[in-house]
């Protein structure tokens, strides 16, 4: 009989060693299936974006931008346009997400920006957008991608209104907004001369008898804003994606209340800021074929 209860203990040891090893492996199983959807779908979205960037095509209306004192006043289309989500204001009610950095007393901001980018094709003009609803909870932070076309002998101004309309509106049900996936924490693109160097609000971009071309907001938090409009477009554009992981992105949402800003939910906020680990963030420098180095004379 002692034998037999020993046995079986060595047993019922043996059976929850495996049990752990088991669900470790699975955990880890899990973890990796997860980074790899992470990351394929990331790639799947930085591809589409750079898509987009590389039909950016000079809509060449001269006269359709005037800048005033205290910005831009828009009187036709522009070629490049982006700002920052803005703060505390309808639709985004916006705040940074500042996440700490392993091992590092440096924090990163993660920064969200929504652009536009005119193309033409054959015929007619496209035009892509991408925002990110930053005011929901459930889901969290998603993307949405604009499209829209317009014939080539028309003044594409539509295109880029329609845009700022479905954006100043929230209308994320719009026919021309598409929803491409969640918890984007950060997104940011900045514009390159044909030189190479980053075109900023110190940046010299006049041409000859000619109005300036390019609009640059003030910077916040860290970034600024610009249109190209007329012959401008920048050379290259760098972009910047960050993306939560799955199972992090869960939990956050599960610490939510639906309609309210993640900030406005302490809990969730708090999470969010410690799980630096957890977003993947990605970068690609990408060209613009259709760049017309006369606007850099």
């Amino acid at each position: 009989m002692v034998e037999l209860l020993v046995a079986m203990t060595l047993l019922s040891l043996i059976v929850l060693v495996l049990m752990t090893v088991f669900n470790s492996t699975q955990a880890a199983f899990r973890a990796s299936v997860t980074q790899t959807d992470v990351l394929e779908g990331s790639r799947a979205t930085m591809d589409m974006i750079t898509t987009d960037l590389r039909t950016m095509t000079p809509c060449d209306w001269v006269s359709n931008y005037v800048v005033q004192a205290n910005g831009p006043t828009v009187y036709g289309s522009v070629n490049f346009f982006a700002t920052n989500n803005a703060y505390n204001t309808y639709p985004f009610y916006y705040e940074p997400l500042v996440q700490p950095l392993p091992g590092s007393s440096a924090p990163r901001t993660n920064l969200l920006q929504y652009f536009f980018v005119l193309g033409r094709v054959n015929t007619k003009w496209t035009a892509a957008g991408y925002v990110v609803d930053s005011s929901s909870a459930n889901p969290l932070f998603p993307l949405y991608r604009y499209y829209a076309e317009a014939p080539s002998i028309s003044n594409p101004v539509g295109l880029y209104s329609n845009f700022l309309y479905a954006i100043n509106n929230a209308q994320w049900t719009n026919a021309s907004l598409s929803h491409v996936m969640d918890g984007v924490t950060h997104l940011v693109v900045r514009a390159y001369d044909a030189a190479g160097y980053r075109m900023t609000n110190g940046y010299n971009f006049y041409q000859t008898n000619r109005p300036q071309n390019v609009w640059f907001s003030p910077p916040a938090w860290g970034e600024l804003g610009f249109a190209f409009y007329s012959n401008a477009v920048p050379a290259a554009v760098e972009l910047q994606l960050g993306v939560l992981e799955d199972r992090a992105l869960q939990r956050a949402e599960s610490l939510g209340l639906a309609g309210t800003a993640p900030m406005k939910v302490p809990a969730q906020w708090k999470y969010l800021q410690n799980q630096a680990g957890h977003v993947q963030v990605f970068r690609q420098r990408v060209t613009i074929p259709n760049v017309d180095f006369t606007a850099y004379q």
